[in-house]
Order: structure tokens, then sequence, then C-alpha cells
């Protein structure tokens, strides 16, 4: 198997770089050299899951609600012996649960296809499975990145030819809470962390901010999702928050109000991002002007392979781009960070806030994020 192993790098490296199979992931649609596994047998993909439940290590608390614990589903996809690992997170607002994730993961026949190789023809399948289900269709997506990644034998940093030593530091998020709470939060990551970000969208969102600078003058991003509705008064307060060393904001408008969002972008004196705004590719254009960049998060996306292209795409446009993750173990936040090194901001800080983690990959040190080398998305379970 490891004669073959070697083969299979070989063969597809220079694939890679004869430009036969692009960068970003996707296969030749020629014939397949790969198919031929041990004792002469084609191997077959197998996808298996499980539901896992994502203990929080504190109430989270956003403009809209609050949790303490996340649904997920974990994933892995097996190929002559490597196993590539993949999962979905759904929090409230994406209107997934675990019983549409493996719903949607039982009608997936990866057996059809006859090589991991076959990227964008296997995950324009998945995806064509329905209309919705992006975090069941990202948790395919991010195992088969995994499992070619291995195939490999490289990190997918490597194969887009991003430097990991430009991968930027992560905010720590600080949810919506009293005053007390707030400083008691800080005084735990301040000393950890080169900026925050402060959700915000509450009613109490100087407060919110003064409570974080009694404790720390690092800098803030702060999060509205979607809690302010007054275009003037968002601005008013945008103006605040700049005077108060915050760097960036997130959503501060409702997502389908796109001509006040624009009318803000233009008169904010700080960059701002969509999120609730965007979820797919499809979405990037018509943000053009209405938003300074977007957040890119594979858990909307449908994964690492449509993250890629709405990375590309915005940055043509002149947008920004930052990539961030719902509450993930290692396994999700190691993924998007592959991304990491080609983005303006990183919101990577979700494996961080759960108990039950169950990999090992991505980490954080001195508050900068620090990708492993380790082929495919780098996690190895623990």
């Amino acid at each position: 198997m490891q004669d073959r192993r070697t083969f299979l790098k070989t063969a597809a490296l220079a694939a890679l770089g004869a430009g036969l199979l692009p960068a970003h992931g996707a296969a030749s649609s020629g014939p397949e050299p790969f198919n031929v596994g041990r004792g002469g047998m084609v191997p077959r993909m197998v996808l298996r899951f499980f539901p896992y439940e994502l203990s929080l290590r504190h109430t989270f608390t956003v403009a809209s609600y609050s949790r303490t614990t996340t649904p997920g589903v974990q994933v892995e996809v097996e190929y002559d012996g490597l196993v590539g690992y993949g999962e979905a997170s759904m929090p409230p607002y994406l209107g997934e649960t675990t019983d549409s994730v493996t719903a949607f993961l039982r009608r997936v026949d990866l057996g059809r296809f006859s090589s991991p190789f076959l990227l964008e023809d296997i995950l324009a399948y998945v995806d064509g499975l329905s209309p919705r289900d992006t975090a069941a269709k990202a948790a395919v997506d991010i195992a088969l990145h995994d499992l070619v990644g291995k195939l490999l034998g490289a990190p997918w940093h490597r194969i887009w030819g991003l430097d990991p030593a430009k991968a930027p530091s992560t905010t720590f998020t600080i949810g919506i809470d009293t005053p007390q709470v707030v400083k008691e939060k800080t005084r735990e990551c301040a000393g950890r962390f080169n900026i925050l970000k402060v959700k915000l969208g509450g009613g109490n969102d100087r407060e919110m901010i003064r409570a974080v600078r009694s404790v720390t003058s690092l800098p803030i991003a702060v999060d509205a999702n979607q809690g302010w509705t007054d275009r003037q008064k968002a601005l008013d307060e945008i103006v605040w928050l700049a005077a108060q060393g915050v760097v960036m904001v997130e959503q501060p408008l409702p997502k389908e109000r796109l001509d006040d969002s624009a009318w803000l972008t233009e008169r904010s004196p700080l960059p701002v991002f969509a999120d609730e705004a965007v979820q797919r590719l499809a979405d990037v254009p018509r943000l053009r002007g209405a938003f300074t960049g977007i957040n890119i998060k594979l858990m909307k996306c449908t994964g690492m392979r449509e993250a890629w292209k709405m990375l590309t795409l915005a940055r043509a446009l002149g947008m920004g781009a930052m990539v961030g993750c719902m509450t993930e173990t290692s396994c999700a936040c190691s993924a998007a960070a592959q991304l990491s090194p080609a983005v303006d901001f990183a919101d990577l800080d979700g494996n961080l806030l759960i108990t039950n983690d169950r990999f090992r990959g991505v980490e954080v040190v001195q508050g900068r994020i620090v990708l492993p080398d380790r082929p495919g998305i780098g996690v190895v379970p623990v």
C-alpha cells in the first residue's frame, strides 16, 4: 500500500504542476490512474457519520439567542486504508438539525465515484442533492479534502500555495453579558490573544465595550449580528467605537438592507464586513459596495471548495476577506484555518470555546494561528 500511496502522491502532484489538477482541488475529467488498490482490487470510498454534541465552556449569547451546547455530526470518509475527517456544526440560525444532517448524509453515495481526486465532480454531485443543507455538505467536503491531502501527502495551505507564516492572529469571542461577567471573561483571555471579538446588538453595547476596556487595551473587532436597525444610529455607534480602539465591524444591519449597508459602509471610519448577508459564492458580487469585505464560513458555504472560490472572487472584486467559524471541534476549525494566510481577519476560536474537542489540529500560540504541517487539514484524533 505504501508503494501505491507514493505513486498517488507523485502522480497527483505532477498533475498539479502540469495544471491538470487545479490548485483549488478540482481533478481532471480525463482517465483516472488512481483506482487500483491492494491485490488488484478497486478501492471505494466509504462514508460514516454519527451525532456529536459540543459542550460550551460558557453560555454563549448573541443579539438573538443564548445557548450552552451546539449540535454536531462527525463524518469520516475512508479510502484504501486512509480516513478523512469532517464535521457539521449547526448553530440555531442555520436551520439545520442533527436529524436533517444525518438524513442528508444517508443520501450521499460516494461509491459511484472511482477516485477521491474527483473533487469537483463529487462535490458538485453532493451540492446537487438539495438546495440547502450547507453544513451537511461542508462535512463531506472537509472529509474529502482531508482525505485527498493525505493521499497527496501535503496540507491544503501548501496545495493552495499559501505561506503558513502569514496566518494572522485570531480573535477570541466575548458574548453579550453583564459588565461583571464580561470583565471576568476578558481577564481569562486577554493575556493569550492579540485581538478580541465582542458581540453587540443586545442593547448594552457601550457598557460591553467599557467593561472590556476596563481590563485591556487590546484591539477589538465587534459583531452586531444584525442587531442595529437605524443606519444613522449605527454610524454614530461606529464612530464612537473607532475612538475606543475597535478595528472592524461585522454585520451591523439586517442582512436584507443592502442599500442601508452601502450607505453605512461609505461613511464608516471602520471596515464593515458581511456575515449573515453572505453565505455562498453567488452572494459575493451583489455585496460589492455594500460592505468592505465578507466573512467566509465553511458551514454556510458548503466547505473548503467553495470557500476558496469565494476568497478568490472577493479579491478579484477588490473586497476584503475574513475566515470565521461556528462552535466547532478542531476538525472544522483546522479546515477553515488552511485559508487563513490569505485573509485580512480570522475568527477561528470555535474549538477553544468547547470542552469536548475530539481532535488536535490548528493551534493558537501567543494569539496567532499556527497551522499544522500534517497532510490534509492537519488533524489527528485524541
